[in-house]
């Protein structure tokens, strides 16, 4: 099959978790025979055209716009004419793919006029994001997801919950969606055998301390601050013998304050951005990863710290409960729950043998679980169903 993907990230332009997941799952669809050409967005010294594992990239100029949302219209009409440039030139595609709403537009007009079945991987919506809609922006990027939804042949999300929140949300058919889980290369973890962890270690805290980290985006639905407010009872229990690291951009400054009104401020080291190599070293070092989200679709974030081989704690929203087997690969606990938070860290901080045994067979269940070349046997079957339904039909 010749499949034309549209994507508005994709390495090195890196804004979530869409970049990754396109720049993963489309070079195994390539090893399975398909012909992939993807349509992202220009980035910095990036080509304008390559070949990256055998996945076919063309980068699109796209105008500056006056606001976000004029720059998603500029981006949509450079991806749409690049498109029907593409395929007038090369033929035909048999699928086209879109991943998330910005790229919508562009992918629906290509749908329309060339008459190539279009399948919309949904990876989060708007609606789940501030559990509501409340204003007009919140709406106007709702409509623009039930819109592309709607003129999708297939819809796949990557978890269970977001299947209901589809249905709930945008209205689609329940058999119209399909579940397909994210995946990781746990390869790409890098092993680091000769440096010096102690030295390395002392960067973050001092001897003696467990190092509890967050790492992701500082935004208020990955609710860093619940695992400040259970800081205080975990410090109590483990006699003050822990430091609290919080990784990654952003602005931190209504964190800093409240790690400071606690009384915790000298037992948080706030880092800023880090890069992957640095990353994967403190993953060696870190007694225990937390992710205590008010909204996540996935939590591909929980697979990083399985092959980072980190004990997990995680909060029991959204995809995290099919992700992290509670008591098995991971610590599952009560969502905005400070307390329950503190229980399930603390599980992991004095029980070593436990937190151990929980890391072998969350790494055991990235290869039964979450491998790419599995998950993209499930992507080609569900092309292999749209392409099936579409010889079945007259396309007026």
């Amino acid at each position: 099959m010749r499949i034309l993907v549209l994507a508005w990230e994709f390495p090195p332009r890196i804004v979530g978790g869409i970049a990754r997941h396109v720049a993963e799952l489309y070079p195994e669809l390539v090893n399975l025979g398909h012909e992939i050409h993807l349509i992202t967005v220009e980035f910095g010294q990036a080509p304008a055209y390559e070949v990256v594992e055998g996945v076919h990239i063309h980068r699109v100029r796209i105008s500056p716009g006056h606001d976000f949302f004029h720059w998603v219209v500029n981006m949509n009409d450079s991806m749409g004419a690049y498109g029907g440039k593409l395929i007038a030139e090369q033929g035909a595609f048999d699928i086209i793919h879109a991943h998330d709403w910005l790229v919508g537009d562009a992918a629906i007009a290509l749908k329309h006029y060339f008459k190539i079945p279009l399948v919309a991987t949904i990876h989060a919506t708007e609606y789940g994001r501030y559990n509501g809609l409340y204003n007009e922006t919140h709406r106007y990027i709702s409509s623009k997801e039930g819109t592309l939804v709607y003129n999708a042949w297939r819809v796949i999300v990557c978890s269970g919950y977001m299947r209901y929140e589809i249905e709930r949300a945008l209205g689609a058919p329940w058999d119209k969606i399909d579940v397909i889980y994210n995946g990781i290369r746990p390869e790409k973890k890098h092993r680091h055998p000769n440096f010096d962890p102690q030295s390395f270690r002392r960067r973050f805290a001092e001897d003696g301390e467990k190092i509890v980290y967050y790492v992701g985006r500082m935004s208020f639905e990955k609710g860093v601050s619940v695992l400040l407010n259970a800081a205080p009872r975990i410090l109590w229990e483990m006699g003050g013998y822990v430091k609290f690291v919080i990784i990654g951009g952003g602005n931190t400054d209504k964190l800093r304050e409240q790690a400071w009104n606690l009384g915790i401020w000298h037992k948080c080291y706030f880092t800023g951005f880090m890069s992957d190599d640095d990353l994967d070293k403190f993953q060696t070092i870190a007694d225990c990863a937390v992710f205590p989200s008010l909204y996540e679709p996935f939590g591909i974030v929980a697979l990083e710290s399985f092959a980072a081989r980190v004990p997990v704690v995680v909060s029991d929203t959204g995809g995290f409960p099919e992700v992290v087997q509670h008591t098995k690969t991971g610590i599952v606990t009560y969502t905005n729950n400070p307390d329950s938070l503190a229980w399930g860290i603390l599980e992991v901080l004095k029980n070593p043998d436990y937190a151990q045994w929980l890391v072998d067979h969350a790494y055991k269940s990235l290869e039964e679980r979450f491998s790419w070349p599995k998950l993209a046997k499930q992507t080609e079957a569900v092309y292999r169903l749209v392409l099936h339904q579409r010889q079945q039909i007259y396309w007026h």
